[in-house]
């Protein structure tokens, strides 16, 4: 049988545990997540030839996308009209992103707002890109956010998620947290087991997609752990 998805917090509470996620180890995760996400917005035609880009980055966390999406940037040099919006709803996890970001030295490229994903107070079509990196599984019902990502993105902009994938069974879980957590802490372990359990199967997330009016194939697995949408709004 299945494995059933079972819900975590929604956002952080504590200073201390915003502190204690900045420190995981997802360095590898957010390099493959900004490379990947730099393609989708080049193929989009959203960068270069001087184009003025505004993205926002919803669940931004600790703001380590966004920082590392401006750091390949910089490398390419190919980048210079993006701007980017980082969202999050806890207070806690943006205190740590603002300090992070004035160390990257990013605060003219990188806003960060403390908004709930599902109530976006932004009008429709109000960016070229709506990125987010593993917000559904925090999210009780992701078809309320997924359909707000899809309302202020702009016709040509790009839509592109990418989160966990719950497993099929418990073996497979385990095995994935044990794999991927090498070297961690009781406590990091446990916070990626809750996130595989709370995580979409690819198929739950196509069923989203397709309701939202867009093509449920755009819905793939791009790892062992992961699903990603990677879409362009008609």
């Amino acid at each position: 049988m299945m494995l059933a998805r079972t819900l975590e917090p929604e956002a952080m509470d504590t200073i201390e545990e915003a502190r204690d996620y900045d420190t995981i180890d997802h360095r590898e995760v957010n390099e493959k997540f900004a490379a990947d996400a730099l393609a989708a917005l080049g193929q989009a035609s959203l960068l270069g030839d001087g184009r003025v880009c505004h993205a926002v980055d919803l669940g931004t966390g600790t703001a380590q996308i966004p920082i590392e999406i401006f750091r390949q940037v910089a490398v390419a040099e190919n980048g210079g009209g993006l701007m980017i919006t980082g969202v999050d709803l806890a207070a806690e996890m943006l205190v740590v992103a603002k300090e992070n970001v004035a160390v990257a030295g990013l605060a003219t490229k990188i806003r960060l707002e403390r908004l709930d994903a599902k109530t976006l107070p932004y009008p429709d079509d109000r960016f070229q890109a709506v990125l987010s990196n593993s917000i559904v599984h925090h999210i009780p019902d992701p078809a309320e956010a997924l359909a707000e990502a899809v309302r202020v993105t702009q016709r040509g902009g790009l839509l592109f998620f990418r989160d966990l994938l719950r497993p099929a069974d418990e073996a497979e879980l385990e095995r994935l947290v044990e794999l991927h957590t090498s070297g961690s802490s009781p406590t990091q372990k446990q916070l990626f087991r809750q996130s595989l359990h709370a995580a979409l199967t690819v198929d739950e997330m196509r069923a989203i997609v397709k309701q939202l009016g867009c093509n449920e194939r755009d819905v793939t697995q791009t790892s062992d752990r992961h699903w990603t949408w990677h879409s362009v709004k008609r």
